[in-house]
């Protein structure tokens, strides 16, 4: 590994001279230092890309420090801010510090003290190999993490409908956390106490989930030497979510209808009738409207399914909950791998904040899990996250690729391409090719692609 870069501070005071000396003072410790002389300014220059600490005073004149302060911290919270303030100010930098301050200095500065706290506070920068501690099991509680305005509403809808028995729709792309929000309306409906019983019904054939879904007797086909009960029956008095409705076919489409209209099954190869008990939860991140009306999803299921319609966001319209989902599978994947952790750097946090997260959440949580196992110091930084985010941010320059030689070789590359772009999701990489998830997965194993 070569030479470390220079640390970059940022000194945001409304006094010329005071910037220009603490300027100075830092070049000759060997740090690069830019200047903000207001709040406001101060914010800009974080928009802009990441800095290693912050020095900022308290009192200026469009945007003061507290102000700034809470700004940056939701633009990116692993930057260590430090207050500068007057004696008489204490009180103001106390209550920064109760804001997320690092740390707070009284003018005139002690600059023995300075330099300590400023690399206190960029203790991130320092890569030696850690001892690594066994962490305690962080446990997995199924919370919806986030505080963006598009999770507020999510979260504002979901207690809204949960103690009703509608029937609800769940939309969004791939990786976005449909099953999360099926699990929280279940357990806080009127059902809790019951199952919450969970299918991918992508995951089978037709035939397969037919069975699956509604049970069979035995003898029913090949196979069965049992009488098996279905998902339904399971899920009686609680809940059935339905992964993946629109990857249905039109006879299990119809099928599906027959049980929601009687409340009623019967199992497969059998004739007693049985009633059911269950709400039911879909989830898609296919547009049904435009399956409707290409014929691919029958009108009447879409009409009985979409009672209420829930569309969780792309990570990317909730760039505010980034910082706040990092730490949280930062945190989770550190436990579970017995390492200890400190934080995120402030330039591996810029660049998770920029990055389009194709994968969405399931992909940031991928590449955190990737990085706690990978990096060298207790901080992760960028040269621990997958060589593709690594590569979007400039750290790497892309390798030359082939041309390649045959139209197989050709289709190859680009599935190959499209699952690294939306971070190993298969739906959505079928998605994007346009192709079914079936064609996909019959390409992926002629072409010995795991």
């Amino acid at each position: 590994m070569g030479a470390q870069a220079k640390a970059k501070i940022l000194v945001v005071d409304d006094e010329r001279v005071h910037r220009f000396m603490l300027h100075s003072l830092f070049a000759e410790w060997g740090w690069d230092a830019e200047e903000a002389d207001d709040g406001s300014t101060a914010v800009a220059a974080v928009e802009r890309g990441p800095f290693d600490a912050i020095l900022m005073d308290v009192r200026m004149t469009t945007m003061d420090g507290m102000e700034a302060l809470k700004r940056i911290h939701a633009l990116n919270p692993a930057i260590p801010v430090i207050i500068m303030t007057a004696f008489s100010s204490v009180d103001s930098a106390v209550a920064a510090i109760k804001q997320g301050a690092h740390d707070y200095l009284t003018k005139p500065l002690d600059f023995d003290r300075l330099r300590t706290t400023l690399e206190v506070a960029m203790g991130h920068r320092q890569r030696e190999s850690q001892t690594m501690a066994v962490g305690q099991p962080f446990g997995d509680d199924g919370r919806i993490i986030g505080t963006s305005a598009p999770m507020q509403e999510l979260w504002e809808m979901i207690v809204h409908v949960a103690p009703t028995e509608a029937t609800v729709l769940i939309n969004g792309e791939s990786g976005t956390g449909k099953e999360l929000v099926a699990s929280a309306l279940h357990h806080t409906s009127l059902r809790s106490k019951g199952p919450f019983v969970k299918v991918n019904c992508a995951a089978l054939a037709e035939t397969l989930l037919e069975s699956e879904l509604f049970g069979h007797e035995r003898g029913a086909f090949t196979g069965a030497d049992r009488r098996r009960e279905g998902r339904f029956v399971q899920a009686q008095g609680g809940t059935l979510f339905l992964d993946e409705i629109g990857e249905t076919s039109p006879g299990m489409q119809a099928k599906l209808l027959r049980v929601l209209q009687e409340h009623e099954l019967q199992r497969v190869g059998g004739q007693e009738t049985i009633k059911v008990d269950v709400r039911i939860l879909c989830a898609t991140n296919r547009d049904l409207e435009e399956e409707v009306a290409a014929g691919r999803f029958r009108e009447d299921l879409y009409y009985r399914l979409n009672v209420v319609e829930l569309w969780v966001p792309p990570l990317r319209e909730r760039h505010g909950d980034i910082p706040l989902l990092a730490n949280y599978f930062l945190q989770s994947f550190a436990d579970k791998n017995g390492r200890m952790v400190s934080g995120i750097t402030p330039e591996c946090m810029d660049v998770l904040n920029r990055y389009p997260w194709p994968g969405n959440v399931r992909e940031l949580e991928h590449s955190i899990e990737r990085g706690v196992i990978l990096m060298r110091g207790d901080y992760l930084d960028l040269a621990a996250l997958p060589l593709a985010i690594q590569r979007w941010a400039g750290l790497n320059a892309p390798k030359e690729v082939e041309e390649p030689a045959t139209l197989k070789e050709a289709e190859r590359m680009l599935i190959l391409k499209t699952l690294e772009e939306t971070g190993g999701n298969r739906s959505e990489a079928a998605r994007r090719l346009q192709i079914t998830r079936k064609t996909l997965l019959n390409k992926l194993k002629s072409y010995n692609i795991s």
